[in-house]
């Protein structure tokens, strides 16, 4: 009984939010769901779209007697209401003779060149660039952003399941979507206020964070940052909106009108100024596109309002639904600034609206803009220190000053009812196991346990592994980290570990300095490009399973030291020195090399190398995008940057017992690419060169790889050692297309499955120097006519899941060479 209470007080205060809201579908005559229709309270200017299948929900704070439904094609039908709340509402409109003449005008492949709506798109096109901070020098304003995520579909179920036993008071804080018509619970909630400084002529912008407040959970900029990378800014007279890696077709893009419907709707004054009314909508299903209308004035064709939600068709993971709002304000007669910019997401597991979800809601409010006071270029170019105490610490008094919008009475109650959640002990085992699950590490007081997902290994050489390590955690800004490994080969019978430790000198200049030891068994040649990461590990020397004997293994025992800084914002040097022995891990694989007097061998075969090196490197990634001021980041936007490497080595003979002279240059571009609606490029190119004789633990083999996973900048149908360079020049291309083909396969388009394809391609020499130290059981050869592979995958299945298909495109005389072989890797991805 007290449920059922508990249900109907929520239901009381969840209506005081909303004076008149309705809900349900519209059908045609053959019982058919209309989608698109326009749902509009009577005498008003406030109303809504039908979605795909019909399905609409709208609520205003004021209160209405009577909804008209109205779509091209149908009589227009007026309902009136009989309370504030009409929930399941179904509507049944006819079809009308005279408005479906208006079909052949309006909408169409056909009512292209007489459409006047599509005459208003072509005016936008025409006058876009004039409109905006664009349109001056300079540029400064405020902005506010609030960050909120909620728990959606809040029904009696839920309220009584285990997870929230102990907890139920959280449930006091529910309020109704205005969007979709569910009751939800905030959980969360971020508020930033800051300044913003831009200059059109030398293409900078600044953002100066000024106060940061959020719900209880101290060590939440990873999250924040997060969410905010994946509602990135956006531009709606951009042709694509890229929101969760994909591009969605604007309605105001230039290719809008092959893919959307436009329908001039009416024509009214907003705030004094006369606006024409579009609505549009998708011509086709399963393609990134939105629904939606738009305001746009009838002299300067500025957007005044826009608002788009997302074909629930979209090939989207875990998204059930995207709503965006826009409103502009009008500085003068020709000049139109955002004010406000309002975009939620709703994610579940499921797209069934029974099914529970998580909204995520961003808030962005714009205020006093001022233009045309420049500032030195100096000043957007100097680092900002990315802490300071007093900015994520403002009292009340600066919150009611710079709070653009107030909060709700349920968005207030979050910060006293996390404080309170946060005391619970069931609700700390959850949080301690979602962080576990998304980190990998368990925490224990001040030292993390981890990763567990690398405890069980396998190899050749060790037979069963087991691994055990952990680091010191005191919060995700800590100034100094050490972390390190123990591991136990069963078939060896041998102890391996790793420590290392870095320590953050310098908060602005990210000035740090590091080093480290480990001995372990490794699979060199499993990338091109040297990595001096101490801790480092590929995957290949763990593979559970192998293509053939994986028991070309190495045993390293490396130490280094040395430091990096980061002069600009992202892009980082660094000086690294080390030591390496390497010696055969196993008793099938050898690294002999022949030791030489004046090029003259001199009988001796040596089995063991030792090294020491001094390297310099830099690495450029614009647009990269990083969380903490600690001395380890989290980049928050991952794979979405270009970013270029490049290092100069220099190996010291006689220096600590080191074995060769020697310069290794090497350098590494890798690039994504969206390709509006046909998906998503991402390319790599890898040149390298090593100068001077040295044996193959120096030289350069084409990765392969004979694991069953895929594993981007690896050539699948090479084994190990395949071929061996000192010269080389690699390119490897990605494309994911999104389901752009599949969608247009009936049978296919419900399973939201996604093309890739990949090409890959090396061209690499060995010089005869070297060709004459090799004493090992590998025959050197190198790529001279270019080696290329190709793959066909199909990815998305279960949503989690992509299976690749790799085909060799040359060098198929070579012993056991491999033609064709299957590769598979797991992912989330939106």
């Amino acid at each position: 009984m007290k449920h059922f209470l508990l249900i109907f007080i929520i239901l009381l205060g969840a209506a005081g939010f909303s004076q008149t809201k309705v809900s349900g579908v519209i059908k045609d005559e053959s019982n058919n769901p209309v989608a698109f229709a326009n749902v509009i309270f009577k005498d008003s200017q406030e109303g809504t779209i039908s979605d795909e299948n019909g399905r609409f929900y709208l609520e205003s704070d004021k209160t209405y007697k009577s909804v008209i439904f109205s779509f091209i094609g149908y009589t227009s039908k007026e309902i009136d209401l009989p309370s504030r709340s009409n929930y399941n509402m179904e509507v049944i409109l006819e079809e009308s003779a005279a408005a479906l003449d208006e079909v052949v005008v309006y909408s169409g492949k056909t009512s292209k060149k007489d459409n006047p709506a599509i005459d208003i798109l072509r005016k936008i096109w025409e006058n876009r660039r004039q409109n905006g901070v664009k349109k001056f020098n300079q540029y400064q304003y405020d902005k506010y952003e609030k960050l909120e995520f909620d728990l959606n579909t809040i029904d009696s179920a839920l309220i009584k399941s285990r997870l929230f036993k102990g907890m139920e008071f959280v449930f006091d804080q529910t309020d109704t979507s205005s969007v979709t018509g569910n009751t939800y619970l905030p959980i969360f909630i971020n508020e930033a206020a800051s300044i913003v400084y831009g200059d059109n002529l030398l293409n900078e912008e600044k953002e100066i964070l000024r106060g940061n407040k959020n719900s209880g959970f101290e060590n939440n900029q990873t999250l924040i940052a997060f969410v905010k990378d994946l509602y990135s800014e956006y531009d709606v007279y951009d042709n694509y909106l890229k929101f969760f890696d994909k591009a969605f077709t604007s309605p105001l893009s230039r290719t809008g009108i092959d893919v959307y419907n436009y329908v001039l709707r009416d024509s009214a004054y907003r705030d004094n100024k006369w606006c024409y009314n579009i609505i549009y909508y998708p011509r086709r299903k399963n393609e990134l596109t939105f629904k939606g209308d738009f305001w746009v004035n009838d002299t300067t064709w500025a957007i005044k309002e826009i608002n788009l939600q997302a074909s629930k068709s979209a090939n989207l993971n875990w998204v059930r639904d995207v709503y965006i709002e826009q409103e502009f304000e009008v500085l003068n007669d020709s000049i139109f600034l955002i004010k406000r910019d309002y975009f939620m997401s709703d994610f579940s597991f499921q797209k069934k609206e029974e099914a529970k979800g998580i909204y995520g809601k961003r808030t962005t409010l714009y205020d006093n803009y001022a233009f045309n006071i420049p500032k030195d270029k100096k000043f957007y170019a100097q680092q900002v220190d990315p802490y300071n105490y007093e900015v994520y610490n403002r009292p009340d008094e600066f919150w009611e000053m710079n709070r653009m919008e107030k909060l709700s009475k349920d968005e207030k109650g979050v910060y006293q009812m996390l404080d309170t959640l946060k005391t619970v002990r069931r609700f700390k085992n959850l949080y301690n196991l979602g962080t576990t699950l998304a980190s990998g590490y368990y925490e224990i007081n001040n030292f993390d346990l981890g990763p567990v997902f690398s405890v069980f290994g396998y190899n050749e050489a060790e037979g069963v592994r087991i691994r055990m390590g952990g680091r010191t955690y005191f919060g995700q800004n800590d100034p100094w980290r050490i972390e390190g490994f123990g591991a136990y080969g069963f078939k060896d019978e041998r102890f391996k570990y790793g420590l290392s430790a870095k320590w953050l000198l310098d908060r602005k200049s990210r000035l740090t300095v590091f080093g480290g030891n480990r001995r372990d068994v490794e699979q060199t040649g499993a990338s091109l490009t040297n990595s001096n990461d101490v801790l480092g590990r590929s995957l290949a020397s763990s593979t559970l399973l192998s293509v053939g004997a994986n028991d070309r293994l190495s045993r390293i025992n490396l130490t280094t030291a040395g430091f990096d800084i980061e002069p600009w914002k992202n892009f980082i040097l660094r000086l690294t020195t080390s030591y390496r022995t390497l010696k055969s891990a196993t008793e099938t694989f050898s690294i002999d090399y022949k030791v030489m007097e004046d090029g003259v061998f001199t009988g001796e075969i040596k089995s063991e190398l030792e090294q020491a090196e001094i390297q310099i490197g830099f690495m450029y990634a614009p647009g990269r995008k990083t969380s903490g001021y600690g001395v380890e980041q989290t980049v928050i936007n991952a794979g979405d940057f270009p970013s270029f490497y490049a290092s100069y080595g220099y190996g010291l003979k006689d220096v600590l017992g080191g074995d060769f002279e020697y310069k290794k240059i090497q350098a590494l571009y890798t690039q994504p690419w969206n390709i509006g609606g046909f998906g998503r490029l991402f390319s790599t190119v890898e040149v390298g060169t090593t100068i001077g004789a040295v044996p193959l633990s120096l030289l350069n083999p084409i990765p392969g790889n004979q694991t069953y996973f895929s594993m981007y900048n690896s050539f699948t149908q090479l084994d190990y050692y395949e071929f061996v360079s000192d010269t080389y020049a690699s390119l490897h291309l990605e494309h994911n297309f999104g389901g752009r083909i599949f969608s247009r396969i009936p049978l296919l388009r419900k399973l939201d499955l996604r093309e890739v394809v990949g090409f890959r391609a090396v061209y690499g020499t060995i010089s005869q120097e070297n060709i004459d130290l090799n004493a090992s059981n590998i025959v050197y050869k190198a790529p001279e006519d270019i080696y290329w592979e190709y793959s066909v995958g199909v990815g998305n299945i279960f949503r989690i899941f992509r299976l690749d298909f790799n085909f060799r495109g040359n060098y198929f005389d070579i012993t056991d060479a491999r033609s064709f072989g299957v590769t598979g890797v797991f992912g989330f991805s939106f």
